[in-house]
């Protein structure tokens, strides 16, 4: 394989590496079946190389996604950081990533920050773009995203309906909160919007303990829905195929997929299943590609995903990935910026606007994840 850019005359020499809390106030406080919280809680990874060039990258540890904390990816990069500040060229930050790849698997949002602050450096150092940097197609077009309802009571519902449908929204993820009169409530009103464009899928953040609760009761929903996120407790893939057979619809997978090793639950009926890509979840890019590939050739289509609270460093990581897979991609979620925080990192904040598109414009053709960050 012939690589271009290579610029091996100039390797990168990090002279300093370091990790933050990134603690920053939601506008709204945000709750489903698994926690609520009114900040965010996240990480943030700053890398400086001895040219002067800056790199950042966030992770967001979720307990009941990847049993990670705050403290545990402090202590992981603590552990690592001697190791990694070696790391000169995209060769030696593959070979880490393959090298500790037991430690990654328990530490994906950990390594996703650090990942992602090498890959922006590297890029600058480069004069690249992440996308060339990693030999793939250039950012281009529009990204369209989805509306995200979350699981509050009737009336913020309503109203939060109310704004993306104003905004021009047509595709919907609603959160299930388990009370049935309120769920059909909700669900109500979004078969009143009489748009053929309507496209309806529901998340339960594992909800139930068996198939037969979960079936009783989307069924009573009694609503068009083409897929459902995480109805049981996670990684029950034979119980998640029963669902899927007697409801005759698809099966996100969220917290019961975080790794390649998880093709092998799911190769054999590849018809059944979507798989959430969050790129904090699945360790970074890198990982997040891999999966992506691997999904690309079984036809198994891709939902982009993002954790609440993300910043743009973590949106634009998303956009790599979406970009370069978009024969498999069903949809996106996130581009919250302002909308969500109460303030952003970087200078230009990366939103959708009408319709849930986001146009990549601005980032084209820029080094790094090509972002401005202001902490």
């Amino acid at each position: 394989m012939i690589l271009t850019h290579m610029h091996t005359e100039s390797a990168m020499k990090i002279t300093h590496l370091e990790i933050r809390k990134l603690e920053i106030p939601f506008n709204v406080s945000f709750k489903h079946a698994s926690a609520e919280r009114n900040t965010t809680e996240s990480i943030l990874v700053v890398a400086e190389s001895d040219r002067g060039h800056t790199g950042y990258g966030e992770g967001c540890p979720r307990s009941y996604v990847t049993d990670e904390s705050i403290d545990s990816a402090i202590a992981f990069f603590e552990k690592h950081k001697s190791s990694i500040q070696v790391i000169e060229n995209l060769e030696e930050l593959r070979r880490w990533i393959e090298e500790q790849k037991g430690n990654i698997d328990v530490n994906p949002a950990a390594w996703c920050a650090i990942e992602l602050a090498l890959l922006d450096l590297l890029g600058k150092e480069q004069e690249q773009s992440i996308e060339e940097l990693l030999s793939l197609p250039p950012l281009k077009g529009e990204f369209h995203y989805t509306a995200v309802l979350g699981a509050r009571n009737y009336e913020a519902f309503k109203k939060q309906l109310q704004q993306y449908v104003h905004t021009g929204f047509s595709d919907f993820k609603v959160k299930i909160s388990g009370k049935l009169e309120e769920d059909i409530e909700k669900l109500n009103l979004l078969k009143k919007l009489d748009n053929q464009e309507t496209r309806i899928r529901l998340d339960a953040n594992n909800l139930w303990e068996t198939s037969s609760e979960a079936i009783a009761y989307l069924k009573q929903l009694d609503t068009n829905f083409f897929a459902i996120e995480e109805p049981i407790k996670a990684n029950q893939y034979d119980t998640l195929r029963t669902i899927t057979q007697v409801l005759n619809t698809k099966i996100i997978l969220d917290e019961s997929f975080l790794r390649k090793e998880q093709f092998e639950h799911i190769q054999h009926r590849p018809d059944t299943w979507i798989i959430n890509v969050r790129i904090s979840k699945m360790g970074g890019i890198l990982r997040s590609l891999d999966i992506a590939k691997e999904a690309s050739q079984l036809n198994v289509p891709i939902i982009i995903g993002a954790q609440v609270g993300e910043t743009s460093i973590l949106t634009r990581a998303a956009l790599t990935v979406a970009n370069t897979y978009r024969d498999i991609l069903l949809a996106q979620e996130g581009a919250f910026g302002t909308y969500l925080l109460k303030r952003d990192i970087v200078e230009t904040p990366l939103m959708f606007g009408n319709g849930g598109l986001l146009s990549v414009y601005p980032l084209v053709a820029k080094q790094g994840l090509g972002l401005n960050c202001i902490l």
